[in-house]
């Protein structure tokens, strides 16, 4: 008998030491799973905090850097300022003093000499006196001359039935007194009552009336 209550109070206390220590395990689990929580809500509060913080920063220094101090707005108003009198003292340094008009004409050459062949070291003889003369059309530019050479209407070449290639010709306006010197590089004119054809440069420069087609000069051939 004794010893059944011996053995009935050990089984007493060691079943209410394992419920003690269950309940001490459960309370430290819950006191941690609350510290965590706690931890965590913090840290989730102290990270939105900066990163709020953070834009408000960002922001603030996006609307600093957007909007131009005082300063700035002076800087580009001289710049400006400056750009307009460079562009203004660039204008004036292009346009040249008035020139003296008297001075030019004394350079300006006689209108009768323009000519790329005309060299006052060559020397004529007359041809012919008052026959008639006319230009080539622009048809015939690119296309080849009875000397081979491709036609072009903006230099001084002519076209003779009988003179040799390469003679150099004296064609004169006598109303006007211009001239030309041009080099034989085609046959023709085959008109009859036409005795030269020259480019169509050659023939505006001895003309006043760019409208005409045809004109009476005087021709002289190079003496060599």
């Amino acid at each position: 008998m004794k010893y059944k209550k011996i053995f009935f109070l050990l089984f007493t206390l060691l079943t209410f030491a394992n419920g003690f220590s269950q309940k001490k395990k459960t309370s430290d689990k819950a006191k941690a799973v609350v510290e965590k929580t706690e931890v965590s809500n913090t840290k989730k509060t102290a990270d939105k905090a900066e990163a709020i913080s953070d834009k408000k920063t960002i922001t603030t220094d996006k609307l600093t850097s957007a909007k131009p101090t005082e300063a700035d707005k002076k800087a580009a108003e001289n710049a400006k300022i400056l750009a307009a009198t460079d562009k203004k003292l660039s204008i004036t340094s292009k346009i040249a003093p008035p020139a003296d008009t008297t001075a030019l004409a004394a350079a300006k050459p006689n209108q009768a000499t323009l000519d790329s062949l005309a060299n006052t070291r060559r020397k004529f003889k007359a041809f012919k006196k008052s026959v008639h003369v006319s230009y080539y059309h622009d048809k015939f530019n690119g296309k080849r001359t009875a000397s081979g050479i491709k036609f072009d209407n903006q230099k001084y070449t002519a076209a003779h039935r009988k003179f040799p290639f390469g003679t150099k010709v004296k064609i004169t306006n006598p109303a006007n007194g211009r001239f030309v010197i041009v080099e034989v590089q085609d046959r023709g004119p085959f008109t009859r009552g036409r005795e030269i054809d020259i480019t169509k440069r050659a023939f505006m420069e001895l003309v006043d009336n760019k409208n005409t087609g045809g004109l009476t000069v005087n021709i002289e051939v190079e003496d060599k």
